[in-house]
């Protein structure tokens, strides 16, 4: 079983930074694409920023220029940058990964959440 744990997130001020990070651990074959969701109250889950095992990234309109997601392949660590936040970034936000439990078998894995909360 592999374990996505998350960390960084907290309260700041609109126009601060926070930078999270989640680590893979556990036994399986590889990891493809990493990424972070986030829900904020009474809203669906959506993709915040994504990432490839060959750094190619994917954001949200809403968070481009602000965020920066990247990732440490010998870590199994993919990270996000949080800068400008604004109180429209609050949400719990959960980072996500493809993983290969072997060379052709993968399966999806969701951290537990970490929620971030901008105050205006």
């Amino acid at each position: 079983q592999v374990q996505l744990v998350e960390s960084g997130g907290g309260l700041v001020q609109a126009g601060g930074s926070l930078r999270l990070s989640c680590a893979a651990s556990g036994s399986f074959f590889s990891i493809n694409a990493m990424g972070w969701y986030r829900q904020a109250p009474g809203k669906q889950r959506e993709l915040v920023a994504s990432i490839t095992s060959a750094g190619i990234t994917n954001y949200a309109d809403s968070v481009k220029s602000r965020f920066t997601i990247s990732r440490d392949n010998a870590k199994n660590t993919v990270y996000l940058q949080m800068n400008s936040l604004e109180p429209e970034d609050t949400a719990v936000y959960y980072c996500n990964a493809q993983i290969y439990y072997t060379r052709t078998y993968s399966r999806n894995g969701w951290g537990q959440g970490t929620q971030v909360t901008v105050s205006s």
